[in-house]
């Protein structure tokens, strides 16, 4: 096994917050950190594929079909009226937000991050809004007064150019895509654009660690949802390898137990924990 200090692989996770796709990811990045999260480090950079949005009528109404296409498709819910209800006027501001929470640690900005899709995609809020980003910030676990801080700096804007620079030398023009590096310097990474099934990730790192590497088991249901408490039935089927149905059934039992509740969402079904 790994140390904490020795990972062996590191992914670069390129992402556009308003990206639906980028949403549709995450139930196959919460399996690969439970599974082998010990063989790999995962640093997110944000792509600026949206970063100049024209959001002009029949744009918007571009993106809520692609955005309601999507969620169909993944399971993985995101309501597409938003861009014909209330736009997200500018994802800059959100970008800088992310980089902002990043000066509070890696982890913490991935809270973030994940605090800001699901406001976008469940809540429908608008994430151009600093009063919004704030409570991301706060339900992320973040300091409130050094995130303000800190999305008002140059550090923050400085980080995502730094990121926008990244995804230029590495040829990024889409999100997500996942970048796979080894120790070895000297040999170019594996790049992978756009979704692919849960085995195809597994197998890239196989062909890096040149092992068959063990998966660990997940935590219990109620664990799991105790640590991310806003949970796709997506997620916990791609977790756990349960149909759908199997899901359902068991959640109905925590239901019942008033641990968690069902968000009511345009696709698929969101559950929040609430013990």
């Amino acid at each position: 096994m790994c140390s904490t200090q020795q990972k062996p692989l590191e992914i670069y996770m390129f992402v556009d917050p308003l990206c639906p796709e980028c949403w549709a990811l995450e139930p196959f990045i919460r399996k690969l950190h439970i599974e082998y999260g010990r063989y790999f480090r995962l640093k997110q950079v944000l792509t600026g594929s949206l970063a100049t949005l024209n959001l002009q009528k029949h744009k918007c109404e571009s993106i809520s079909q692609k955005w309601d296409a999507s969620a169909a498709r993944s399971g993985m819910s995101c309501d597409g009226t938003l861009w014909i209800d209330q736009p997200v006027s500018s994802p800059f501001l959100a970008s800088i937000a992310i980089k902002a929470a990043e000066l509070q640690g890696r982890r913490a900005g991935s809270r973030f991050l994940r605090k800001v899709q699901e406001v976008l995609f469940i809540g429908k809020q608008n994430i151009s809004d600093l009063a919004v980003l704030t409570d991301c910030a706060k339900e992320a676990g973040l300091d409130k007064v050094e995130f303000l801080n800190d999305i008002h700096s140059s550090s923050a804007a400085k980080a995502f150019q730094c990121d926008l620079k990244i995804s230029s030398e590495m040829e990024v023009e889409e999100a997500p895509t996942l970048v796979f590096f080894n120790e070895n310097i000297e040999e170019e990474g594996i790049k992978i654009t756009g979704l692919y099934s849960y085995d195809i990730y597994v197998q890239i790192l196989e062909e890096m660690l040149e092992e068959i590497p063990e998966p660990q088991s997940p935590p219990s249901l109620e664990d799991f949802l105790k640590q991310f408490r806003f949970t796709a039935t997506k997620e916990i089927s791609e977790v756990y390898n349960w149909t759908e149905n199997e899901v359902e059934r068991e959640m109905k039992k925590l239901l019942l137990q008033r641990k968690v509740r069902k968000v009511p969402v345009k696709f698929g079904s969101i559950w929040e924990y609430i013990n």
